[in-house]
């Protein structure tokens, strides 16, 4: 067996393992608890619900993103909307080809769902002491803000490797046969700083903002529309919960979208093109920006708000109900009253 095909095969080992792990500790959270869980086990489980929110929305979204991201890198074909190139892209290559990168996509969201769901309650815990339970609600969207703005860093650490695998696999399908083997090669051709994290920049530049407008907006809808309601929350239903949490995460979803989209783009970009020895890049964004200017950077939007809008409409409800089959009670909610656990 040739060398590359024996470790592609240990990675793919490898990630069987990480999902037979990753189902084994799902089957021990849903196990009936006496009291509510907290501290170590509580954050746990609001990681592995924001984990299944992120990976099952953007898995299954794919081809909007497949789409998206044709439409960003190649404009002088892909330049008839949404619908029309997806046509395009199945007459020509295939109804598989608009589920490309779906490895990469589900591997990379699970990881960055669970730092930036359970990051993001944590942090806002976090904050909330340091501030003060009294002071809180009147620095709420501080906040938010800080809360967001700390779990996507982390967050993007993860992800940043998966999504260069992605966009390279995207933007050249005879790059790699899949995940591990795209995954190996972008490592061994141009290493991890390279290969990997050459977009780092480019993904806190479009995910900070993007997720800071996603929890703040969320969170401010969410109170609005709890503030007009004749019942408290906790009078609701669970129907009504879950309509809350897809109105919310939409409308929160098409603010993140807009807010993020030239970074979005400039990624893209920044990912299909091969590294340059001696150019930063910094320089390389720039010049990219001068070249596409305010039109080109927002190329794909159509697609990419429908793509946001709707994944953060399911990750918002997903998350919600995982939380509440886990019995994951502890997460605390700040209104202009002091903050309250849910």
């Amino acid at each position: 067996m040739a060398r590359n095909e024996f470790e592609e095969g240990r990675f793919d080992t490898a990630l069987y393992r990480a999902n037979g792990f990753i189902l084994f500790q799902a089957s021990m959270l849903v196990q009936p608890t006496r009291s509510p869980p907290t501290g170590v086990d509580l954050y746990a489980r609001f990681a592995f619900a924001g984990a299944l929110g992120c990976s099952i929305t953007h898995g299954s979204l794919t081809p909007v993103d497949v789409v998206k991201t044709l439409m960003q890198l190649y404009p002088e074909t892909y330049n008839k909307g949404m619908v029309s190139t997806a046509r395009t892209v199945v007459a020509e290559k295939g109804f598989g080809a608009l589920w490309t990168g779906v490895g990469p996509t589900f591997v990379g969201y699970f990881i960055q769902g669970a730092f930036k769901f359970g990051g993001y309650e944590f942090w806002k815990k976090t904050l909330i002491d340091v501030v003060g339970v009294e002071k809180a609600p009147e620095y709420r969207t501080a906040i938010y803000m800080t809360s967001s703005a700390l779990c996507e860093f982390v967050a993007d650490i993860a992800l940043c490797p998966l999504e260069a695998t992605r966009i390279r696999l995207v933007s050249n399908p005879n790059f790699a046969t899949g995940l591990a083997s795209g995954f190996i090669k972008l490592w061994r051709e141009e290493g991890i700083l390279r290969g990997f994290y050459s977009g780092f920049g480019p993904i806190l530049f479009k995910q900070i903002p993007y997720t800071i407008a996603k929890f703040v907006v969320y969170e401010r809808t969410a109170e609005a529309i709890y503030e007009m309601l004749p019942v408290k929350k906790e009078s609701l239903s669970d129907s009504s919960v879950l309509a809350v949490n897809l109105g919310s995460g939409l409308i929160a979803g098409f603010a993140a979208a807009l807010i993020s989209q030239p970074a979005d783009t400039l990624l893209s970009k920044i990912n299909k093109q091969e590294k340059k020895e001696g150019v930063s890049i910094s320089s390389q964004l720039v010049k990219l920006a001068r070249e596409l200017g305010f039109k080109g950077l927002f190329l794909g939007l159509g697609a990419r708000l429908v793509l946001v809008g709707v994944l953060t409409a399911g990750q918002f409800a997903i998350y919600g109900d995982i939380k509440r089959m886990l019995n994951a009670t502890g997460a605390i909610e700040i209104s202009k009253k002091k903050p309250a656990t849910q």
